[in-house]
């Protein structure tokens, strides 16, 4: 009997496969379809090969070989779909070579991510032909606006295209000028165009699927039978009638007089396929648009099952050049029905990209975790090199084990921590943290769901409001993993500084912009601010509909919650109650920003879950990831070295400013506190006292080997230095749930209670109290000037003037204070400013110069968000701390809705409210007025500390 797939070939079209998995290698089917059934080439797509890799332990072996060699998930991706393709080309080589590189080709598609990038294609595309090094292997290539200047010069530099993702005859038709563009262009150049091969993958069923939904709703409104019936009958015949047209257009240009100039110089014809021909509509016959679509020079790729379909019962003829000037009519009566078809194909082309990016990101993560399977779990790749100070650590360990104290941790046991009644109902109020990851994990599917309706409403930004622990998670994972295709930017708005809040306005689209409102108690007064002041921006544009631009994360039954349902918000998460801002991270704080910006929550939660797993109650102390973590803070803080230094290369560099304050809220109180350091440069040993403990944090794969010399030159020099290498930033999920579970650890060590936060509430009275006067008389009552010129202006209080000695310059003024710092003091410099890569490139070099000079440790935080972290430590912790604010004038101030106050106003209140706390206490702290010129302020206290060569900083060093 004659095998109808081969019969095809007699009509002139090729069969091909829309498949690859490795099993077809290993079975030997591919080798018999080739050899019985004709098939003449193969194709792929990232959807393709998820299913293949997501679906068979085929290649299982492969990945846990290059997780072991260290190789990226990208790499490991790169590998095992080359090697597949390869292991294909290699099979279709012979056909290849006996027809004249006519068939036997194989098709690889570059990332999806780069639909959008010409230059990126170019790149990616050269380089996957190159390591694959067979004549037949084809670069896949979509059919966006990006991709046709790429298609051009693909072909002109020699490479096999196969064109993807063409849905209307206009794009083909854009498609084949792209093809002979770059023929041209190589011929022109002297070089060989009679063996380049392509084809133009235009899809078939997807756009019957499209069509027919918009006719079954006409059909269902219709009243008039015979209306019905008209309608009816067009189902099923937009997608043959649109091949039709394509096909025309084909033969056109390739029989016209300048491809013929071409052809012969060998130049072969760009062949139209025919792709997803799949019948999707089960009342159509299987084999479709196979039927329909059989004439010369076509190829049809075709499924597993359409393969076998045809083969049991298809029925090969010249069918696809009957009735093709039938086929305008289709499409005019889809019009007079008001069917736009090129929406329609437009549609397609935006959800086909969409939908290959996701299938590689589903791909991407699914090697990923089995990338994961495979390598060193946490305890592997924590190590710690802790010197003469071993045994405090092993006697802390102990110390943990004799009191049970992790077994009661997981039991929640608030004694752990504190007899007192009053701290013992904080601390039950606020342990929730210790599993809302399991929590989390069943909350997946709503938080994707929930992604899924933001991406599908068209939002091109996501702006957190909030301020402390609810943004800090956020803004880390922000900076971490930047912008996912199709998803909205996410970006973090925590400062109450008019030039910070003009600087999203000027990013945003009010209408276009979903508003993430944070805040715990839901009555915080820097997220009501900005709630307040985005909602009447958006109210401007969108009028009732406004509240469909914002979400609420809070607490149960709290005042935002009120107004959030009062104002039609989209959608309110509703946190539990038993969870601190600052342990917020892996709640819905945390995974609500993540989430929308097209984060893989899924996988971050299961790498907490790790972490989580590796804290349990029943792991004692000693193998105890995250209270091996707190007995080492802890333990060290006992000896004298409490300036815990985070070093955190990209791309996870912005994880410091997440514990950072985590632990200074934490353990920053009743005169006690770790002091922890991040963003601080690097330095030679030198400039360190021994009160320091140094923490990397880094990617395995990254630049962390820049690191190992100077982190070796620390561990030589005495100081204690705690190495974390991640598998991959999505290994944050980990770091999250230790360091929430290492910082109660350490303060019970120091004997703190490391839920509350005393002295947060004073700066936020002092606050409100400075509004109230500004309210009542329409100013703000200043400090004293101590010293005044050159666009500087240094204040202080009574006691810090007379600690300064008389200065009278604001150059002496800034090295008097500096010549109060004492061994073992920090420097920290709290900053009013708006944060920019310049304004923090100086704050930088101030702290680095400060600490070269003076040998101690450094800190900086932009205010009030720091207010809300390391502004407990500030006031509650040792009196150690030497502070210099900076403040600026405002060069445009921004209003408040019914407030008589504006955001510059309560700014100056916060700073203001800030100093008098720390006022005081007797703390050592000035103030500098930058003036107008913030970045010439700047630079002129960086003169003044590069100048500075005091008795004391000799001292300081001793």
């Amino acid at each position: 009997m004659s095998n109808p797939l081969i019969e095809l070939h007699s009509f002139g079209q090729s069969v091909w496969l829309d498949q690859i998995e490795r099993a077809l290698f290993k079975t030997g089917k591919l080798a018999k379809l080739i050899k019985e059934d004709g098939l003449r080439g193969m194709t792929s797509n990232p959807t393709i090969f998820e299913k293949a890799i997501t679906g068979s332990s085929d290649y299982q072996e492969q990945i846990d070989r290059a997780a072991r060699d260290g190789k990226t998930g990208n790499e490991i991706y790169e590998e095992v779909v080359i090697d597949d393709i390869a292991h294909a080309a290699d099979l279709f080589r012979p056909l290849y070579d006996s027809t004249n590189g006519e068939d036997g080709f194989v098709s690889l598609e570059v990332s999806p991510l780069l639909a959008k990038n010409t230059d990126g294609t170019i790149r990616e595309a050269k380089t996957l032909f190159s390591r694959l090094n067979r004549p037949n292997v084809m670069i896949k290539v979509p059919a966006t606006e990006e991709g046709l200047p790429a298609i051009e010069e693909l072909i002109a530099s020699g490479l096999n295209i196969n064109v993807t993702l063409i849905f209307s005859v206009h794009r083909y038709e854009e498609v084949a000028e792209a093809y002979i563009r770059g023929l041209e262009r190589r011929a022109q150049a002297g070089q060989p165009i009679d063996r380049i091969g392509s084809v133009a993958s235009f899809f078939v069923s997807r756009i019957d699927s499209a069509v027919d939904k918009q006719l079954e709703a006409l059909e269902k409104e219709a009243t008039d039978p015979a209306k019905k019936q008209e309608i009816h009958a067009l189902r099923g015949k937009a997608a043959i009638a649109n091949a039709k047209l394509a096909y025309a257009s084909f033969k056109r240009i390739f029989e016209s007089p300048r491809f013929e100039a071409l052809k012969r110089k060998g130049a072969r014809v760009q062949r139209p396929l025919w792709a997803s021909t799949s019948t999707k509509d089960p009342s159509y016959p299987d084999v479709l648009y196979v039927t329909e679509l059989i004439g010369p020079h076509t190829v049809n790729t075709l499924p597993p099952a359409t393969v076998d379909a045809w083969r049991d019962h298809g029925v090969a003829g010249a069918h696809l050049e009957k009735d093709m000037d039938k086929a305008p009519d289709v499409f005019a009566k889809l019009k007079a029905l008001g069917i736009d078809f090129n929406k329609v194909t437009d549609k397609l082309t935006t959800d086909g990209v969409r939908s290959f990016s996701a299938s590689f990101v589903d791909l991407m993560r699914a090697i990923e975790q089995r990338r994961e399977m495979s390598l060193p779990g946490i305890k592997e790749r924590h190590v710690s090199a802790l010197g003469k100070y071993e045994g405090d650590v092993q006697a802390a360990l102990q110390e943990l084990g004799s009191k049970n104290v992790i077994q009661r941790f997981w039991n929640k046991e608030a004694a752990v921590w504190s007899a007192d009644a009053g701290d013992q109902k904080i601390i039950n109020n606020a342990l929730g943290w210790l599993t809302v990851t399991d929590l989390m994990q069943g909350k997946v599917k709503e938080l994707k769901a929930f992604a899924a309706e933001v991406q599908a409403a068209g939002f091109k930004h996501a702006v957190v409001l909030g301020m402390g622990g609810s943004s800090l998670c956020p803004e880390v994972l922000r900076q971490t993993f930047g912008k996912q295709l199709d998803y909205p930017e996410l970006l973090v708005l925590d400062s109450t500084v008019p030039a910070a809040v003009l600087a999203i306005d000027k990013q945003i689209d009010p209408a276009k912009t979903l508003f993430i409102v944070a805040s715990k108690s839901g009555s915080t007064t820097e997220p009501q601010m900005f709630y307040r002041y985005y909602f009447e921006k958006t109210k401007q544009v969108l009028g009732d509909k406004a509240g469909q631009n914002f979400v609420a994360i809070t607490d149960p039954n709290t005042q935002l919650e009120s107004e959030a349902k009062r104002d039609g918000f989209r959608k309110v998460f509703t946190n539990m109650a038993d969870i601190g801002g600052r342990y917020s991270a892996l709640s819905y704080f945390g995974m609500v920003p993540f989430t929308v910006m097209g984060g893989d929550v899924d996988s971050l939660l299961r790498r907490a879950k790790a972490a989580m797993d590796a804290c349990a109650a029943g792991v004692e102390p000693a193998n105890n990831a995250g209270a091996k973590i707190g007995a080492i803070l802890g333990a060290l803080a006992r000896k004298g070295r409490d300036k815990v230094t985070f070093v955190t290369p990209p791309p996870i560099s912005s994880l410091g400013l997440w514990i950072e304050q985590l632990i200074a809220e934490s353990t920053g109180k009743h005169g006690k506190g770790i002091v922890p350091i991040s963003g601080e440069s690097l330095g030679d040993p030198k400039v360190y006292g021994d009160d320091r403990v140094f923490v990397y944090i880094g990617v395995s794969g990254t630049n962390g080997a820049n690191y190992e010399a100077q982190l070796q030159a620390l561990e030589q020099a005495g100081h204690p230095v705690l190495h974390h290498v991640l598998n991959s930033p999505i290994d944050l999920g980990e770091e999250f749930f230790l360091w929430e579970f290492a910082t109660p650890i350490a303060g019970e060590l120091i004997g703190i209670n490391p839920f509350d936060q005393p002295n947060v509430q004073e700066s936020k009275d002092n606050t409100k109290r400075i509004l109230k006067e500004y309210t009542d008389t329409g100013k703000i009552t200043q400090l004293p000037e101590v010293a005044e010129g050159d666009g500087l202006t240094v204040l202080t209080d009574e006691n810090n003037r007379k600690a300064l000695n008389g200065v009278s310059t604001p150059d002496s003024a800034i090295t008097a204070h500096l010549g109060r710092v004492q061994k073992g003091d920090y420097f920290a410099i709290t900053q009013y400013i708006e944060e920019t890569p310049e304004i923090e490139s100086l704050v930088q070099q101030i702290r680095t110069a400060v600490r070269d000079k003076a040998c101690v440790a450094t800190t900086t935080g932009y205010g009030p968000r720091f207010l809300h972290s390391t502004g407990q430590l500030h006031k509650g912790g040792p009196d150690s701390g030497v502070f210099l604010q900076l403040i600026s004038n405002d060069a445009q101030d921004v209003p408040l809705p019914g407030e008589k106050f504006t955001f510059g106003v309560l700014k100056d209140a916060q700073a203001l409210g800030d100093f008098e706390s720390l006022s005081s206490r007797g703390r050592r702290a000035i103030r500098v007025n930058l003036g107008n010129n913030i970045v010439g302020g700047l630079k002129k206290i960086l003169a003044a500390v590069q100048q500075f060569e005091g008795a004391t900083a000799g001292a300081a060093r001793k």
